[in-house]
């Protein structure tokens, strides 16, 4: 019975069905792009699309990459404990879209690079280009390696799916399409996953509705049961999450995976035109904000179910992150095909995440390198090592997904590993970008700084967890329970627990940060340092740097750039026709410097 507890129903030939070929969909859309640009197999078209992608797919891929597996089973469940304080991260993405847009994209935009890393030789030097790659390729590894092992799990407990051959079948789908269709195959496969990942959610959220009376029946549980009390305006940096947490430390931290982060980056300068770029972010802001609510109403929906029976309590279930596949078999395996299509957009997200890092992370070793030590490789032989490095890194990620069976709560897990690698990355971008006396061995100083510094609190937050007061757990009941399951299997693999040491002193302060500070850590750390130790050594007065290289105010005001303005970047266009897109229709031959807003509307509308 639904919200009692017990014993849940398995996969049925039609959720297989559904399962499967939802999966082979994707797998059919990336080949079909592959087939579809045969002919042109040069490393700008596999690595960036042509440089020819438009706003909307871009939107959608960005925002498919890493609202992953672990968005569509750690939210969710997160919402369910804790409450709907996670929905306070739409305002993180908002912050995070703009600065992204009118800062970072610009930047990059007008150096036409490929790998995000590039900007580091430019700016400092090639041994930090060198180490910034290298602390991305370990970051990817380690996060898709969660990325595919936690859904697995989960859903292997709940539907009885094998474990590791799901895990190799997920890898080997990406690695096909990846391999064949280059940077255009991701994207519009995560079109369609992202649209699978929310048909997801809208199923749970209807059929609970359906069982509860009403979404005003599900709101109301929620908030007598206070999960709907979300702004805690605690300054406390130690406690988990906080709206001061979540705003601060959530932005730096978002800022740090969208701005920098290869797999990004790759996505929005593939876009034709600056516009695009730009408005992709803002459009992927939105489809964050569409996500995080459906998987944050989720939990709530899921709360308001077993209000008065949790199976984690109750034994239904052995961790958290078993929360929603347990939910989705109990209440929608009355409609054959319909848990199947859950299960779907469960791994539609990891699909997405894995071939985009898998792509991501060719190019870096292309660009960063390969190439600069074999400069006479023909355009031919770039593409077949394009394709072997793909197949490379798909079984490395395979690998890595047990080293991620030793880290807790996947939501957690996979956020605390941006925050330890990417603050000090983010930190060292923004000393190159926004300070011209940073030289080379402030910026190498800093980094490493920054990272000894998140590494070490990181980890001592992963050996000594946090207690239940910073954490702060809401109450959950089984007193509505049938009877208790004592007949739950373990799962097959779980994670290791250490026999539990004596707390130093340390772990009930220093390493109970809250993991959403560590990249304010780390960036503020490499800054601070980077700035000390150039002054230190003299500044830069001997380094001429390209003025290419830093943010200029006019990067700020797309559509007010002159005509007249200084020519850069790609193909030696002015920055205006970066940013209006000289060939895109809307724009074609309108000069938005020289009329007013309704004129340029006028005309725009009558092109069409």
């Amino acid at each position: 019975m639904v919200g009692t507890g017990g014993e849940v129903a398995t996969f049925s030939v039609w959720d297989y069905v559904v399962f499967v070929g939802i999966i082979l969909l994707a797998a059919g859309l990336g080949l079909f792009q592959a087939l579809r640009g045969r002919r042109d197999t040069s490393r700008a078209e596999f690595l960036l699309g042509g440089r020819q992608m438009t706003a909307v797919p871009v939107a959608m891929s960005l925002t498919a990459s890493f609202m992953s597996g672990i968005t569509v089973i750690g939210t969710p469940a997160e919402a369910y404990r804790f409450g709907a304080e996670f929905w306070i991260f739409g305002f993180s993405y908002a912050i995070m879209s703009a600065i992204t847009a009118e800062i970072f994209v610009p930047l990059f935009y007008r150096l036409a690079i490929t790998s995000a890393y590039e900007y580091l030789e430019r700016r400092f030097s090639r041994p930090i280009r060198l180490i910034g790659t290298s602390m991305y390729i370990i970051q990817t590894a380690l996060y898709t390696g969660l990325v595919i092992y936690a859904p697995a799990l989960a859903l292997n407990q709940i539907t009885g799916l094998d474990l590791w051959g799901v895990l190799v079948a997920t890898g080997v789908v990406c690695i096909i399409y990846c391999t064949l269709g280059g940077l255009k195959a991701v994207i519009w496969t995560d079109v369609l996953q992202m649209v699978i990942m929310l048909a997801g959610f809208i199923a749970v959220i209807s059929r609970g509705a359906i069982l509860q009376g009403g979404l005003t029946n599900i709101w109301e549980d929620a908030r007598q049961g206070g999960r709907l009390e979300a702004f805690d305006f605690d300054p406390n940096p130690l406690k988990r999450h906080t709206f001061w947490t979540i705003i601060i430390g959530g932005s730096v931290m978002w800022v740090s995976i969208y701005s920098i982060n290869q797999s990004q980056v790759q996505r929005y300068i593939s876009c034709k035109t600056l516009g695009h770029a730009k408005m992709s972010l803002y459009l992927s802001m939105v489809g964050l904000w569409v996500t995080v609510s459906l998987a944050v109403f989720s939990g709530l929906t899921m709360y308001s179910i077993y209000k008065n029976c949790d199976p984690l309590g109750n034994g239904d279930v052995s961790t958290s992150d078993q929360l929603l596949p347990y939910l989705v078999m109990d209440i929608l395996a009355i409609y054959p095909g319909v848990p199947g299509l859950f299960v779907a957009a469960a791994y539609s997200g990891t699909l997405s995440t894995v071939s985009s890092s898998i792509n991501a992370l060719v190019a870096v070793t292309v660009e960063d390198f390969v190439l600069p030590l074999c400069k006479n490789l023909t355009e031919r032989q770039v593409t077949w090592m394009n394709m072997c490095l793909s197949v490379f890194f798909g079984a490395l990620c395979i690998g890595m997904a047990g080293v991620a069976s030793l880290m807790g709560s996947v939501l957690q897990a996979a956020l605390s590993i941006f925050g330890m690698i990417s603050g000090p990355l983010l930190g060292l971008y923004l000393l190159g970008m926004l300070f011209r006396t940073t030289n080379s061995i402030g910026g190498l100083v800093g980094m490493i700084l920054g990272l000894v510094v998140t590494l070490w609190v990181g980890i001592g937050g992963q050996i000594y967890p946090p207690t239940s007061e910073m954490t702060n757990p809401l109450p959950l009941t089984t007193v509505g329970c049938t009877m208790p399951n004592y007949t739950t299997a373990a799962p097959t693999t779980s994670p290791v627990t250490l026999d539990k040491p004596p707390r130093p002193p340390l772990a009930d302060s220093w390493y109970s940060l809250s993991y959403l500070y560590l990249s304010v850590l780390g960036t503020l750390i490499t800054i601070v340092s980077g700035l000390l130790v150039s002054i230190i050594t003299g500044g830069c007065k001997q380094e001429k740097r390209s003025p290419d290289l830093f943010v200029r105010k006019s990067d700020l005001i797309c559509f007010r750039w002159s005509r007249k303005s200084e020519a850069s970047g790609v193909g030696q266009k002015s920055p205006s026709d970066f940013c209006t897109g000289t060939d895109n229709l809307a724009f074609t031959d309108v000069d938005v410097t020289s009329k007013d807003s309704e004129t340029v509307f006028s005309e725009t509308v009558t092109k069409f």
